[in-house]
């Protein structure tokens, strides 16, 4: 495991770093527009492959948003796919040190055997288990409050209540933007998700130039981590990727990373509930 860990953490799709997006400002309102876009991108893939649609996918219109509306669509799904990978990629490495799957109970004092009761990170915590057992483990009221925080978060960068100044993507404004949340919770919120901390020298204090380049690193790491991500969940199958073969020790699951709440609703959960 240990060995598996270190491989991956030292591959560089290990060092996907998620460049900011900017401020709302002009859309990427055609197709060549969107050409010139992958044109410009100046990486090694940037310049190689170019514009690539095999699909055709650029020439659907997208329930009647027209060509405009269906690339920002386009443009803002992948950018949003790509940082939840990223995130993901990051996450498996995490939850697969000893630091995170190992047995890390933490001592609390307040009363029981000699004042001390030693309590786990969270009711259901298996030690030494795979990223999925681990979210296969947590309690269903906790897995709840993830997905209702995600959907907040993912409605207010729909444009729930209004924030002030947005455009939604697929009606000019910027793909991957997402407006600021201080403030917002009753005013319980006092970081925005981009650039949280405003440190001098951060994203906030980049020139346009460098926020257009941090937002085609940002593109390029996370169509790399969707695929890492990808083989990272394959190989954990048990399907053949041949770098991750080589890993001594790699993480297996048996269940289906495709059901999340798979532990939760069965048909004995709910026979218990009837009965």
């Amino acid at each position: 495991m240990k060995a598996a860990v270190f491989a991956l953490a030292c591959s560089p799709a290990a060092a996907f770093v998620a460049a900011p997006a900017g401020q709302a400002a002009t859309a990427l309102n055609s197709k060549q527009e969107l050409i010139d876009l992958a044109e410009a991108n100046g990486d090694f893939l940037g310049k190689t492959i170019g514009f690539w649609d095999p699909l055709g996918v650029t020439n659907i219109n997208f329930w009647g948003l027209g060509e405009e509306g269906t690339i920002g669509y386009l443009r803002h799904a992948e950018i949003k796919h790509g940082r939840v990978a990223m995130a993901g990629f990051l996450g498996f490495i995490a939850q697969s040190t000893p630091a995170v799957a190992g047995k890390h109970l933490l001592p609390t004092r307040f009363g029981g055997v000699n004042g001390n009761v030693e309590l786990p990170p969270y009711r259901g915590f298996v030690p030494d288990v795979t990223p999925q057992e681990q979210w296969d483990n947590m309690p269903l009221i906790a897995k709840l409050q993830i997905f209702t925080l995600v959907g907040m978060l993912e409605s207010y960068g729909e444009g729930a209540g209004s924030p002030e100044g947005y455009v939604h993507y697929t009606k000019g404004g910027k793909p991957g933007y997402f407006p600021p949340i201080v403030g917002q919770g009753g005013g319980q919120i006092t970081l925005n998700l981009w650039d949280p901390f405003q440190l001098p020298g951060g994203p906030s204090f980049q020139t346009e130039e460098e926020k257009e380049r941090g937002r085609q690193v940002e593109i390029n790491n996370g169509r790399l981590a969707m695929i890492g991500l990808f083989s990272l969940l394959s190989e954990s199958k048990g399907l053949i990727v041949p770098p991750l073969d080589a890993l001594e020790g790699f993480p297996k699951y048996a269940g289906d990373v495709m059901v999340p709440f798979s532990n939760d609703f069965t048909l004995a959960s709910y026979w218990e509930a009837l009965f």
